[in-house]
């Protein structure tokens, strides 16, 4: 790095700087939203499904014997194994998504004409609501409604409703600051940082995350066309054979019907998550390029990562497509896959850690 871009990067990555919570905050929160990602799927995803599957035949049996007590009591634990997975795929989701907004957030702040105070406490809020939020999310299912002022919204959505507002009021204030660029308040250095000689790392991710997000919406259209309105159509057949058949005490069929409806839902499951992550890693690719001249490491070690990082992003997406078919090994491709990415982001990460503190030595 010369001298001049040297200096450029210490102004830019001052300590405490916006630009530095950030990245630092953005990337903590993907990894931490894929690490509970992992956790989620093994204990809690593929187990629920099973539980749901379970009581969906049990309720189906319960209209052939007549009981609607038994139907009533058995929808009402479905009810709440879907509120337990979907508010866990709400936490992942939420955590990753205010992660990649943080990187985004830091590219641009060149362009945010406010004080660097006035960023800083901007890019400090933005982080903790983005930590806070989803761990609201998570408490969604646990909590309840105990001790709640309200009839139907619990504490924990109350809390998430109020971080919620507080990551509105912080995404306001940056788009303030480029607003007031637009409007030619400020001078910007962004076009020269985008078109600085760029490493190989930078340049691999970038490529690398162009063709995964075109990838994912190959697969994506590819799905639309061919499966999409197919599985709507048989989800609505399987549900109306359920009911006849129990109504007809037909018991075999109304079983073949809920286990032919548990292998579609399956199905559609892992296709538009294969669809989303390998969009998602795409994305999380293209961001990290920008972020490469802040990784103090050997450029040996960048391109280490770079490398482990799109393996993983490739590995994971394909080794969920393909769970269907090989079952448990797919299912350990796609952990091993998630856990090169994971790998690849705390290198990084420990990197820009390195870098800071080199600046900061230098500042005394």
């Amino acid at each position: 790095m010369s001298a001049a871009e040297s200096s450029d990067t210490t102004a830019s990555f001052g300590r405490m700087g916006a630009r530095r919570i950030l990245i630092i905050g953005g990337i903590a929160l993907i990894l931490l939203g894929m690490i509970f990602g992992d956790i989620f799927a093994i204990f809690i995803l593929h187990p629920n499904a099973g539980r749901i599957g379970e009581n969906l035949l049990a309720a189906t049996e319960a209209v052939a014997a007549d009981d609607p007590d038994t139907v009533l009591e058995r929808f009402a634990v479905i009810g709440s194994l879907l509120e337990n997975r979907g508010t866990k795929v709400d936490t992942h989701s939420h955590i990753i998504n205010f992660g990649y907004i943080a990187l985004l957030l830091a590219l641009v702040q060149p362009l945010v004409a406010l004080s660097e105070k006035r960023k800083q406490q901007l890019a400090l809020l933005f982080v903790s609501s983005g930590a806070i939020l989803p761990i609201a999310v998570f408490l969604i299912y646990y909590v309840g409604l105990i001790y709640s002022p309200l009839e139907s919204i619990g504490w924990a959505s109350i809390a998430a409703d109020f971080f919620g507002f507080l990551l509105i009021v912080a995404c306001t204030g940056e788009l303030f600051g480029l607003l007031k660029y637009v409007k030619g308040e400020q001078k910007s250095s962004l076009q020269e940082e985008l078109f600085q000689r760029w490493s190989w790392a930078g340049r691999a991710l970038l490529a690398g995350g162009v063709l995964l997000i075109l990838a994912g919406f190959l697969y994506g259209a590819y799905y639309a066309t061919m499966y999409l309105y197919a599985h709507e159509a048989r989800d609505l057949e399987l549900l109306q054979n359920m009911v006849d058949n129990a109504a007809a005490k037909n018991l075999d069929a109304a079983r073949a019907a809920v286990v032919a409806y548990g292998g579609l839902g399956g199905e559609k499951a892992v296709k538009i998550a294969a669809h989303a992550h390998i969009i998602e890693f795409g994305l999380l690719a293209m961001l990290l390029a920008f972020v490469q001249r802040y990784v103090f490491l050997s450029e040996q070690w960048k391109r280490r990562w770079v490398l482990v990082l799109l393996a993983g992003s490739v590995l994971l997406p394909v080794s969920v497509l393909m769970e269907l078919r090989w079952g448990l090994l797919a299912g350990a491709f796609a952990d091993t896959g998630g856990f090169l990415v994971i790998t690849a982001l705390s290198g990084m990460l420990v990197g820009i850690f390195r870098h800071t503190g080199q600046l900061d030595a230098q500042q005394g």
